[in-house]
């Protein structure tokens, strides 16, 4: 059974960092695409950034050039640095995982953790 289980979700003043962490265990292969997606009270799931395991890399608009994410194939674990946070940065943030394609589109992952809040103060 696959399992993702993040950490390092906060409370943080706007114009601050959190780095978000991901463990995926439960399989011996590394996964294809390794990504972040957050939901918000009242709003929909959005994509943030995937990683596949060919090294290719995407943000969403709103955190490109704010936020990186990074991955360790040998640990099978996915991190998101996050910079110059802002207020509406604030949802709850989910590591995600699929065997077959990278997208930014949340409805495409196969598997999803339990989530870690991340709540920025203006």
């Amino acid at each position: 059974q696959v399992q993702l289980v993040e950490s390092g979700g906060g409370s943080v003043q706007a114009g601050g960092s959190l780095r978000l962490s991901c463990v995926a265990s439960g399989y011996s292969n590394s996964r294809k695409c390794l990504g972040w997606f957050r939901q918000a009270p009242g709003k929909d799931p959005e994509g943030v950034a995937y990683f596949s395991i060919l090294g290719t890399i995407r943000y969403s608009d709103s955190v490109n050039g704010r936020f990186t994410i990074s991955r360790d194939n040998t640990k099978n674990t996915v991190a998101l640095q996050m910079t110059s946070l802002k207020p509406e940065d604030t949802a709850m943030y989910y590591c995600a995982a699929d065997d077959t394609s990278c997208s930014l589109d949340v409805q495409t992952y196969q598997y999803r953790g339990q989530g870690t809040q991340v709540t920025v103060s203006s």
